[in-house]
């Protein structure tokens, strides 16, 4: 997607996997990949591999995802709706715009408060889903940027 330019997008540390002063780095960076549109294609596929970084750490632990439910920000935009399918493998969902994590919240606040065998049921509405093959190759670039950031030296 970027020619080759990786962004790993780690301006604050990183929570997954737990690096809290690693840095944030540009890797392939070159006269043809300089240009605005390799710029922020490489920062919209690299936040979308640190997620699917803490979706790997997920699934390693058992927890299955058929597909991903995009919310906030992220999902207004066109770009990230079009490359998310590609970095996760995974078929992508958007519901219309709403405070999801805020209902997610509450409804696990309920039926701890209530009880139950089930959680309540949630349907997120009409909904948009988008779909293209996996492409490793951006996962692979993005891996072998990450493991090569630095952490910050505390003074």
């Amino acid at each position: 997607g970027a020619d080759g330019l990786v962004m790993v997008p780690y301006l604050e540390g990183e929570r997954t996997p737990d690096r809290p002063t690693a840095t944030g780095a540009l890797h392939g960076l070159t006269l043809g990949t300089s240009t605005p549109a390799h710029l922020a294609r490489a920062a919209v596929e690299g936040m979308l591999c640190a997620l699917a970084d803490g979706l790997d750490a997920l699934t390693a632990q058992g927890a299955r995802a058929d597909r991903i439910i995009l919310v906030g920000g992220g999902a207004r935009s066109a770009a990230v709706r079009r490359i998310a399918p590609q970095v996760f493998g995974r078929p992508v969902v958007v519901p219309p715009p709403g405070e999801y994590v805020a209902d997610g919240a509450a409804r696990q606040a309920a039926w701890v408060a209530l009880g139950g065998a089930a959680p309540p049921t949630w349907s997120p509405g009409d909904t948009e889903e988008y779909a293209s093959p996996g492409v490793p190759d951006i996962r692979e670039r993005y891996a072998l940027a990450r493991d090569r950031v630095v952490d910050r030296v505390r003074g």
